[in-house]
């Protein structure tokens, strides 16, 4: 008998239980973004300490358009993704490209920037002496961004290029460049300038702006940015901000304040501030 009315009683409450609504995802009303502090002039860390950049910049905006409390601090890189997801921080944002293979891990926003990558060298070097380039290639587009690919590889053939591991700029070498360079990785993108500026490199490989802004030190004064710049293919659709696939009301609220910055040309404001140029997406 007893038996029989626990079972009772438990299907009693299961069919309660089924029947209540789903509740809706409560919006957030403080949350804790994370950077790297070590990308400049995107994000990073000022002398006293301070984080500082276009990144920080927007996420401030961000914050304040959602009517949030937001803290901002910072992680090494490699750590970023496996520390959002056992929940040390709720957003990242720290120039990281919207790309299938991390889409399998975490989830993103709709892109606030998009910023191609190409090389910096020296500017008696072979690719150096053909001075800037103005051309963006979509790796989507094989048939012109493989043409473009072709034309740097003689260009480049033997000579040591840094980059930042665990990134995308070091897929695309690994994918078009591996029979041309050696390919040299490093933990921060601040390890390979230091390297290039000693002579250890011959080349870097990063996003255009970040290499625009370390050539500008007194020490890479006979460095440049040359051969164009590479977009979509392995780079993704841009850059975003990285959630958990969970968190689908602030994804929501992050893509609804992302649109009304671009709309009303903050994002425009802020990247010509940090980088000179506008980063603002495509429509």
């Amino acid at each position: 008998m007893k038996i029989r009315c626990i079972a009772s009683l438990a299907a009693a409450f299961m069919t309660l239980a089924l029947s209540q609504p789903v509740q809706a995802e409560d919006a957030p009303k403080e949350i804790k973004i994370a950077t790297e502090g070590a990308y400049a002039p995107w994000n990073f860390t000022r002398a006293d300490g301070k984080l500082d950049g276009l990144e920080i910049d927007l996420a401030n905006d961000l914050c304040a358009r959602m009517k949030i409390k937001c803290t901002i601090v910072a992680q090494d890189w490699d750590g970023l993704i496996p520390s959002l997801t056992v929940g040390k921080f709720d957003v990242i944002m720290a120039s990281m490209f919207i790309t299938p293979k991390r889409l399998e891990t975490i989830d993103f926003t709709k892109p606030y920037a998009v910023d191609p990558s190409g090389f910096a060298v020296s500017k008696d070097s072979p690719l150096g002496k053909l001075g800037v380039s103005t051309e963006k290639f979509k790796l989507d587009d094989q048939a012109s961004a493989l043409a473009a690919i072709e034309k740097l590889k003689p260009l480049l053939k033997g000579k040591v290029v840094g980059v930042q591991a665990a990134t995308t700029n070091l897929d695309f070498l690994k994918k078009y460049f591996a029979d041309t360079v050696e390919i040299r990785e490093y933990k921060t993108t601040e390890q390979h300038d230091l390297d290039l500026a000693a002579g250890r490199i011959d080349a870097l490989f990063a996003q255009q702006t970040s290499l625009v802004a370390t050539l500008k030190k007194p020490e890479f004064a006979e460095y440049t940015v040359a051969g164009p710049g590479f977009v979509g293919g392995v780079f993704g659709l841009g850059t975003g901000a990285g959630l958990r696939k969970q968190d689908t009301k602030l994804k929501e609220m992050l893509n609804a304040a992302i649109d009304s910055a671009i709309a009303d040309g903050t994002i425009k404001r802020i990247s010509e501030k940090w980088v000179g140029t506008d980063v603002t997406p495509l429509k």
